[in-house]
């Protein structure tokens, strides 16, 4: 009973040292892209960092965060294997909704939170990518003509969206791990009248 004992409380320091090794990696950005790929975990934390992940996110839903995976490529059918999980960018995201009152404090308006969802669900209805004049267009028939191009600027810089050489755009690496892109695009299909 004792050994038993002793084991498990040797598991929960092993663990318990690389929950608190997970977070760091997690919360302080190192690269230009906030988040961790998960070769760097695995590299950090050992080939069970999936399990530590799944632990820390428990933790976690307490604060109403959550750890997110994105992967940059299809996101897999069913479970994902190590080498996709590898490949995937993991961050720390909110595990509910902002109310319009976070979302002021945070710097964003109303309107330009509507410029970007819009901005997204046309992407989305597009398969993924959309000339910005077309998306320019659209956001002049909602928003004051002046602040069309700065909204779509400032999608691209906070990671929202990207643009190509042909002025195309894309969704990005925030919509991806921020956006749940199919309930917006159930709102939105449930308000079209």
């Amino acid at each position: 009973m004792e050994k038993r004992r002793i084991r498990v409380s040797k598991r929960k320091a092993y663990y318990a040292s690389k929950i608190k090794r997970a977070t760091h990696l997690l919360f302080y950005r190192r690269h230009k892209k906030p988040g961790v790929k998960g070769w760097e975990l695995r590299k950090a934390l050992g080939s069970d960092y999936p399990k530590v992940l799944k632990i820390l996110d428990s933790h976690l839903k307490a604060f109403d965060l959550q750890v997110k995976t994105v992967f940059e490529e299809e996101k897999p059918a069913e479970k994902p294997t190590l080498e996709q999980l590898d490949k995937a960018r993991f961050y720390i995201t909110l595990r509910g909704e902002l109310t319009p009152k976070e979302a002021k404090m945070i710097g964003w308006r109303i309107d330009d939170l509507a410029g970007l969802a819009i901005t997204i669900a046309y992407i989305i209805s597009k398969r993924g990518k959309a000339p910005r004049k077309e998306v320019e267009e659209l956001l002049r028939d909602k928003l004051p003509r002046w602040k069309v191009g700065i909204n779509v600027d400032r999608y691209i810089r906070y990671g929202y969206l990207t643009q190509d050489e042909n002025e195309q755009l894309y969704l990005d690496w925030r919509t991806r791990s921020e956006v749940d892109q199919k309930a917006l695009i159930d709102l939105v299909l449930s308000t079209e009248t």
